[in-house]
C-alpha cells in the first residue's frame, strides 16, 4: 500500500499538524482496566473488545499520547469495525491520572513493553483471539522496536509488529526538534511535561532540580533533568544513545514495519536506518510527516495510516525471519 499525500497538503509540517488537529476522530468506546505494575505503580489499558477468534492488536502510544491520540482512536476504530480485539496501554501518567512512582517513561522502556504486552497476550489468549500484533507509534514505536531487538526469539509469540514514525536515532532526532519551526513541537510537549515533573516534586521531594527543570528550553536539557536520570541512564547524550531502536533493528526476530516518512520534521529522512534484520520490513514512503498520513479529499480521512498497518500485519504473520 504506497501513501501519496494529498496536494492540499503539501509539507511535512502540515502532514503533521494537519491530521493531529483538523480531522475528526472517530468515536470509539474503551473498556478501561487499572494494572498493578511490578512496582507497585499503576497502569491504565483501555480495551476495545471483539469477536471471539479475531486477532488481537496492542498499540503503545507516542509522548504525551493516549487511546485519544487520533491514530490511536483511527487505529482502535479500525479494529471495531473488523471485530477484532485491541488495547491502548498508558505510559506511566499518561491516563489522566499521575502515577505514584517516582518515574515516569522513556523511548527505550523495554522493560515496561515487556511485562504490559506479556499480559495482554495472556488476556488474548484467554479470549481465543486468533493472532497477537503488537505496534506502536513514535515514542511507543521505539520502545516496541527496543523490546523487540533486545527479547530477540523471546518475542516471538508476537506474530507481527509495526512501528510508524519511531525516533530511531534520538540524537538526530532532538537535535531537529530544537531548530526552527519545530521548536513549536518542543514547546507543546514541555507546556505538558512540564507541570507532571513539578507535580511529582511535590510527591517526591529533591527528586531533581526545580529550578534547572523550569529552565529547560529543549527536550536534550529536559531529559538531562528528568528522564535519563530517573531511568537509569547518565544523562542524555547516554540515554539517546542507549535508548535509540536503531541499533536493534538487525536483532528483531518478529516480522517488522517500520514506517517513517521522509519527510517527518521529527527525524528528517537522511538519519533514517538502512540496515536491518531479513524480516523487518523499512517502508519510508517520500511524505506523511509524523504520524500524519492523511488521505482523501478535505478535509481528510485517517483511514489510511490503520489500513496500512493491519494489511502488513495480516500478510507477514505466517512468515519467519531468517538467522
Amino acid at each position: 500500500m504506497k501513501y501519496t499525500a494529498p496536494f492540499w497538503l503539501p509539507s511535512g509540517h502540515l502532514q503533521t499538524i494537519y491530521p493531529a488537529t483538523c480531522i475528526s476522530k472517530p468515536a470509539v468506546k474503551f473498556r478501561r482496566e487499572r494494572w498493578t505494575a511490578p512496582d507497585g505503580d499503576f497502569v491504565d489499558v483501555d480495551f476495545v473488545d471483539g469477536d471471539a477468534g479475531k486477532p488481537f492488536v496492542v498499540l503503545f502510544h507516542g509522548l504525551e499520547g493516549s487511546s485519544d491520540s487520533h491514530y490511536a482512536r483511527a487505529l482502535m476504530a479500525e479494529l471495531r469495525a473488523r471485530g477484532w480485539s485491541g488495547a491502548v496501554p498508558h505510559f506511566r501518567g499518561c491516563s489522566g491520572e499521575p502515577n505514584l512512582a517516582p518515574r515516569f517513561y522513556h523511548s527505550g522502556d523495554a522493560q515496561e513493553v515487556d511485562w504490559i504486552v506479556r499480559r495482554l497476550h495472556q488476556h488474548a489468549m484467554s479470549n481465543a483471539c486468533s493472532r497477537f500484533y503488537a505496534t506502536g507509534v513514535s515514542l511507543g514505536g521505539n520502545a516496541l522496536l527496543r523490546w523487540l531487538g533486545e527479547s530477540q526469539s523471546q518475542a516471538g509469540f508476537v506474530d507481527a509488529a509495526a512501528a510508524v514514525s519511531a525516533p530511531l536515532d534520538l540524537a538526530r532526532g532532538g537535535d531537529a526538534l530544537s531548530r526552527g519551526f519545530n521548536r513549536v513541537y518542543t514547546r507543546m510537549f514541555l507546556n505538558t511535561l512540564k507541570p507532571k515533573c513539578v507535580a511529582k516534586l511535590k510527591q517526591f521531594p529533591g527528586l531533581y532540580d526545580l529550578n534547572a527543570l523550569q529552565a529547560a528550553n529543549d527536550l536534550y536539557a529536559f531529559d538531562n533533568v528528568v528522564t535519563a536520570p530517573l531511568h537509569g541512564y547518565r544523562d542524555t547524550d547516554d540515554y539517546w544513545h542507549r535508548a535509540s531502536a536503531k541499533h536493534v533493528l538487525t536483532d528483531i526476530t518478529v516480522p517488522t514495519l517500520v514506517l517513517n516518512a521522509l519527510n517527518d520534521p521529527f527525524l528528517p529522512g537522511i538519519h533514517l536506518p538502512r540496515k536491518a534484520a531479513p524480516c523487518v520490513t523499512l517502508d519510508y514512503p517520500e511524505h506523511g510527516g509524523h504520524v500524519g498520513f492523511a488521505a482523501g479529499c478535505v478535509p481528510g480521512s485517517l483511514a489510511w495510516l490503520p489500513q496500512r498497518l493491519l494489511h502488513f500485519l495480516e500478510n507477514q504473520a505466517i512468515q519467519t525471519c531468517e538467522a
